[in-house]
């Protein structure tokens, strides 16, 4: 997953930041609002952690903005008061969902799990590709029941080919949502990654499932896209 995360109080922020990333979600992390907004008016994100109360553009604004420009990204919003009329006015706001201060990190992760499975192939938990299921609540893959074991940026980028199943993926579409903004793009990673999963797919009995559209992209599917 590509995540943002807004959030003024530093310790919060760093260790959301760390909670994300060591689960191998690639994360962005802003410390107010004019720099949230920045980041989320601009990149593409599988979902955004955003605090109410930010120094400078509050949350509500930043969210009203994103959903006024036609931006669906789902959005945990977190706040330090949980009260009902709070909890509305987030949500009335466009957010997705409404966490309460302090954050259990583990449950955070798993409500940021639930909604990009809701906002991508049909709210399905496990998706199909001839042999392989990839199970996203669980993030694991499977080939004829098998396990398939995957390093977190193998997951990552056949995540993101599996949600898009039969669409071709540009190259700088994987980059985004498997790397972070501070890390120069180099297609020649990708190609590595995307090479390891070609071998263990073919170990594991799947057969060919990416395909290489020269100059376009990828795609996971059965059979070559025409």
């Amino acid at each position: 997953m590509r995540l943002l995360v807004v959030e003024d109080y530093a310790p919060l922020r760093e260790a959301v930041v760390a909670y994300l990333r060591e689960d191998g979600c690639v994360v962005d992390a802003a410390g107010d609002g004019e720099e949230g907004w920045w980041l989320a008016k601009d990149e593409a994100y599988e979902a955004i952690v955003l605090d109410r109360q930010l120094p400078g553009l509050g949350g509500d604004e930043i969210l009203r903005r994103l959903r006024a420009a036609g931006r669906r990204d789902p959005v945990l919003m977190l706040t330090a008061r949980g009260e009902v009329p709070e909890r509305i006015a987030g949500l009335e706001a466009g957010a997705d969902d409404y966490v309460v201060k302090p954050v259990a990190l583990g449950e955070l992760l798993a409500r940021l799990r639930a909604l990009v499975r809701r906002a991508s192939v049909g709210g399905a938990d496990t998706v199909a590709i001839g042999a392989l299921v990839l199970d996203l609540g669980r993030r694991s893959a499977a080939v004829a029941g098998r396990p398939l074991e995957l390093t977190a940026k193998e997951w990552s980028l056949l995540s993101v080919l599996a949600r898009r199943a039969g669409a071709v993926v540009a190259r700088d579409e994987l980059w985004r949502h498997c790397y972070d903004m501070n890390e120069e793009p180099n297609p020649n990673r990708i190609e590595a990654h995307l090479a390891n999963l070609r071998r263990k797919l073919a170990a594991a009995g799947a057969g060919e499932l990416i395909h290489t559209r020269r100059g376009l992209g990828y795609c996971l599917a059965p059979e070559p896209p025409p």
